[in-house]
């Protein structure tokens, strides 16, 4: 099979150059097209440009690892449209990021042009990333204390010794700036200085249908429960065990005119290798989603969805209570002006429920994905970012 395909694969390449910049004929697009489409169906992985930065591994506990991302060797890089300088001057404080549980770390260097770790290292940060791993149903008894209480530790740690600098900065998309406020709550860590957040639905029941719904069920859920005398943390954690394709589902069901406009565009335009990998790649976010570990599950259905335990400036994990009024680092949160998931009001609480005298809110264009990675997030979302982080980096 593949004697057949890599022949097509260098023909398609071939004419691609040929019949650049869109001159191509009628014909010449659907010989492309059915080149194309042959080799994603076999080969996908060759249209997959992400996770291109080079980084070295430096701490791993079981699945969760911690990479540290090299210094870029060109003078400017492409960052959309644009070429920016890459800076020598390198600052005092290193960014950590950290992702969501439900999606891979390929997120934060996901296009050549459109990564965002390749545009913090041109703007001069020492860059690291905490990456969560692949969760299978091996590790259904993931809990947040893993998370938070566990892991976050032992990562900062690593970071701490490799760069040699106690204060960190930290930039968490979703999911994962919800784990980063847990974290720095509930071990009171004085050396966070500064916390960005992206589409982190801190108040749950803020956050639109969804949000009115968990509301409206809260009550009654507590009635229930005291009269069964059952808990939702009683249940076996291999009960509530969500594997990836179920998140993958849920989150194309939120918007399914989007998936169906996405896959025509896909046919119209698969004659453009070019298209097709960014296509593929960002596809890629989507299609192939983490597993969330059913302990993990049950907190957060119970604790942040039912009770919002956040938005009340308080929560418990294990036999630690994380209280949110005690993070004094200075904050940082967006939210995406057209975030069917995370609405603005979801995303505001953060400022309520700290006692950081330091403190920002930005409503920028984008949807859920789109306000961290979309085209536009590099002008707004990583600009405001890098500015407000330049200043308290040194």
């Amino acid at each position: 099979m593949n004697a057949i395909v890599s022949p097509a694969r260098n023909t398609a390449e071939a004419l691609s150059g040929r019949f650049a910049n869109a001159r191509a004929g009628l014909t010449e697009k659907l010989v492309l097209a059915i080149l194309n489409g042959l080799e994603r169906y076999l080969f996908a992985d060759n249209f997959v440009v992400a996770n291109q930065t080079p980084y070295t591994e430096i701490f791993r506990d079981d699945i969760m690892s911690v990479r540290h991302y090299l210094p870029l060797e060109e003078d400017s890089i492409r960052v959309g449209d644009d070429i920016i300088p890459v800076s020598r001057t390198r600052h005092r404080v290193p960014l950590v990021l950290v992702p969501p549980l439900a999606a891979t770390a390929m997120i934060f260097d996901l296009l050549p042009h459109r990564s965002l770790v390749r545009y913090f290292l041109a703007q001069g940060y020492d860059v690291y990333l905490i990456d969560w791993g692949e969760v299978t149903e091996s590790h259904t008894d993931l809990s947040l204390s893993t998370y938070v209480l566990k892991w976050m530790p032992e990562a900062l740690e690593a970071i701490r010794r490799h760069g040699g600098q106690q204060d960190v900065s930290i930039f968490a998309y979703c999911m994962g700036g919800l784990l980063t406020l847990m974290y720095a709550a509930a071990t009171g860590d004085p050396h966070v200085r500064n916390i960005v957040t992206v589409a982190s639905p801190v108040d749950m029941h803020q956050s639109g249908l969804a949000g009115r719904l968990l509301s409206f069920v809260y009550r009654p859920a507590q009635l229930v429960s005291r009269v069964l005398n059952f808990s939702l943390m009683d249940l076996p954690s291999r009960y509530l065990h969500v594997p990836g394709w179920l998140n993958s589902l849920a989150f194309k069901l939120t918007n399914p005119v989007g998936t169906l406009v996405n896959t025509l565009e896909v046919l119209v335009n698969l004659w453009d290798r070019e298209y097709l990998k960014e296509h593929t790649t960002m596809s890629l976010w989507f299609d192939d989603m983490v597993d969330y570990p059913g302990a993990t599950v049950k907190e957060m259905v119970a604790k942040m969805m039912l009770e919002n335990q956040m938005a009340k400036g308080r929560m418990r994990m294990g036999d630690k209570e994380a209280n949110f009024n005690s993070i004094h680092a200075s904050i940082l949160a967006f939210a995406g002006e057209d975030d069917t998931l995370v609405s603005p009001e979801a995303a505001h609480r953060v400022l309520d429920i700290v006692s950081s005298e330091d403190k920002e809110f930005c409503v920028v264009p984008g949807g859920h994905a789109g306000v961290f990675a979309g085209s536009r997030a590099p002008a707004h979302t990583w600009a405001i970012a890098a500015e407000w982080l330049a200043s308290r980096s040194d």
